[in-house]
């Protein structure tokens, strides 16, 4: 199959993006010459190819029958690649080259997924709107918080080097510590207000679908933990100052909710059970 050849090409791209900013931004030769002016001016070029590869061959993974597959290789492929695409965007706002070299060797892997863990059928019941709303605010919220949890780790990193006096390059060129903070609860709360819809949405498909609300399992479980973990943070943040260690704590703990609430529970079904 041709479509074949383009997911290592894609790979590959991503890879060689990820050494890229790992070179420019993180080893100590940068620091001689710095990131040049036109380096930073090429960059959200040479990002461009690489995820315009990687949509081409999620829509004729996710599309590739009548339907929608969307079994656990593509979801976290497309959670990676809106993640990438989030992250590009913002980056041209914010400059935040750090996180660059964290991004591209996971969408390197990432991409790859569809043909390693292939959907075994189309998604019942994406017929209906509700449902499709659904899928594309829930991919769209795991995607905002993966930025964030990548985010507060480098924000963990950052905070130890400033403790121990020494900063390694790439830590150099980042915004202040406070700057990432404020930038960290802006990912957060557009996350959680997605995250807010996609509970709702839920709620709205399972009713026109069932004729109930929305079913109580482990998902759902998972799900509104995730859901009242951020309200927390956001809510300490606001009321009473949160930040630094309390914050990555319970960022990451919000994110693992996410993760054993859809991608857990479908590699589960689908690898380990081998159920749909």
């Amino acid at each position: 199959m041709l479509n074949l050849i383009f997911y290592p090409i894609a790979a590959a791209m991503y890879a060689g993006l990820a050494a890229y900013f790992w070179r420019m931004h993180w080893l100590p030769a940068a620091v001689t010459t710095g990131p040049r002016a036109e380096s930073r001016t090429i960059e959200p070029l040479l990002v461009l190819m690489p995820i315009s590869l990687h949509a081409m061959l999620l829509y004729q993974s996710v599309f590739a029958d009548a339907g929608m597959h969307l079994g656990i290789g593509n979801a976290i492929s497309a959670i990676v690649w809106l993640t990438v695409v989030i992250y590009w965007l913002g980056n041209i706002v914010y400059k935040v080259e750090g996180l660059q070299a964290m991004v591209m060797p996971v969408a390197a892997i990432c991409v790859l997924l569809p043909i390693v863990f292939p959907a075994p059928r189309a998604l019942p019941n994406t017929e209906f709107l509700a449902f499709k709303a659904h899928l594309i605010i829930a991919l769209l919220a795991y995607s905002f918080f993966t930025i964030a949890s990548l985010h507060v780790l480098l924000m963990a990193l950052l905070e130890r080097r400033l403790h121990g006096g020494t900063l390694p390059f790439g830590l150099q060129t980042l915004p202040p510590l406070l700057t990432m903070e404020a930038l960290l609860f802006r990912i957060i709360g557009a996350g959680f207000l997605l995250l807010t819809l996609t509970l709702l949405s839920g709620i709205v498909f399972s009713e026109e679908l069932f004729g109930k609300a929305m079913r109580f399992n482990h998902k759902t479980v998972f799900g509104i933990l995730s859901w009242i973990i951020f309200a927390a943070l956001l809510a300490g943040r606001w009321r009473y100052g949160w930040r630094g260690r309390v914050a990555v704590r319970w960022t990451l703990a919000g994110f693992l909710m996410l993760v054993l609430a859809y991608v857990g529970s479908k590699f589960v079904l689908e690898v380990i059970l081998g159920r749909t």
